[in-house]
């Protein structure tokens, strides 16, 4: 499976289980560990282990493991890793002390409901 791919079904899995505020930064250019970072919200801990767990049930239905997933255990803020895309699911107020879109700035915004953006077309 492609990365594409890969973020595409992340973002379906998100928007079912109301993560909210996602983007997808390409990377490609600025950081050559991963192609696809998916950064998004949620309200509650409870609501960021569920979208966690459903994105990782969901992908392993594709054979696609993740290498590795931290913050499951607290749930402010949880890293799926799959190699070429990295999804980083945040409580509400981590992800505004964090702000990893402004860290990561240089890279290309390719995703954003709220901003009805949606490059993916684009970036093949």
């Amino acid at each position: 499976m492609n990365p594409k791919e890969k973020c595409l079904i992340v973002l379906e899995v998100a928007d079912e289980k109301k993560m909210h505020d996602v983007v997808v930064l390409d990377l490609r250019d600025v950081f050559p560990v991963a192609d696809y970072w998916i950064i998004g919200s949620a309200a509650t801990f409870i609501q960021t282990k569920t979208i966690a767990e459903e994105i990782k049930k969901t992908l392993d239905s594709y054979s696609v493991q993740p290498f590795h997933i931290e913050g499951m255990d607290g749930g402010e803020w949880i890293l799926l890793d799959y190699g070429d895309v990295i999804v980083h699911i945040f409580r509400e107020e981590e992800r505004q002390y964090y702000q990893l879109e402004k860290l990561w700035r240089n890279a290309h915004l390719v995703y954003s409901k709220e901003l009805q953006i949606n490059k993916f077309s684009e970036t093949d």
